[in-house]
């Protein structure tokens, strides 16, 4: 796709990724929701799977989780449609349960695709599942949270930025102002030169 406009580009991988038969939720979601925001965003935010509102609108973040993640970005001066917003799996699992090991796999090629085709500065992952995946370590988000690093993922060099997911901050206070302390940082993280060596 070599000449073809970022765009373009990920309208492409988007369309492709539409008739995703992978692995089994292709038999019980609604539709692929691939995500959404600027093809070339400085900032991706990569959660965990779709739920029941994203899976019917086949849009990211958008039931009580993203409601609470908008009004952190307009706190914390993110503008939605300046960064990438997307899933490591991207198919509601059923009863929104957590995606099992091999689903995650079947996904992954997606996701990597998405991160090469965007070339994001800061790769914001929400919750346990996409840090796991993203870093390839099994550090869970309550020792990490808020820590930046640079990591090459997926062929990628790029800042790590741990955040806790918005569903857990609907649960608890303090994640939510744990997490909204964190996002103040991310525009600043966004500007900051990745150093050539590391």
């Amino acid at each position: 796709m070599s000449g073809v406009e970022p765009k373009g580009r990920l309208d492409a991988l988007k369309l492709a990724a539409t008739g995703c038969h992978a692995c089994r939720l292709e038999s019980t979601r609604n539709q692929v929701v691939f995500g959404e925001g600027h093809p070339e965003a400085a900032v991706m935010f990569i959660g965990e799977a779709p739920g029941k509102a994203e899976d019917e609108l086949g849009r990211p973040f958008i039931g009580r989780s993203g409601m609470l993640l908008d009004r952190l970005f307009e706190e914390c001066g993110i503008d939605r449609s300046d960064v990438f917003i997307t899933s490591i799996v991207k198919c509601r699992p059923p009863d929104n349960r957590d995606p099992k090991r091999d689903e995650i796999a079947s996904c992954q090629n997606w996701i990597e695709s998405q991160i090469r085709l965007i070339n994001p500065t800061v790769i914001c992952t929400l919750g346990n599942f996409a840090l796991k995946l993203i870093r390839n370590d099994p550090t869970g988000i309550t020792q990490v949270h808020g820590q930046e690093e640079i990591r090459t993922v997926f062929g990628s060099k790029v800042w790590v930025y741990p955040l806790f997911h918005p569903a857990a901050a609907l649960r608890s206070t303090t994640t939510r102002e744990l997490l909204k302390a964190d996002l103040e940082r991310v525009n600043e993280l966004a500007l900051r030169p990745i150093p050539s060596t590391s």
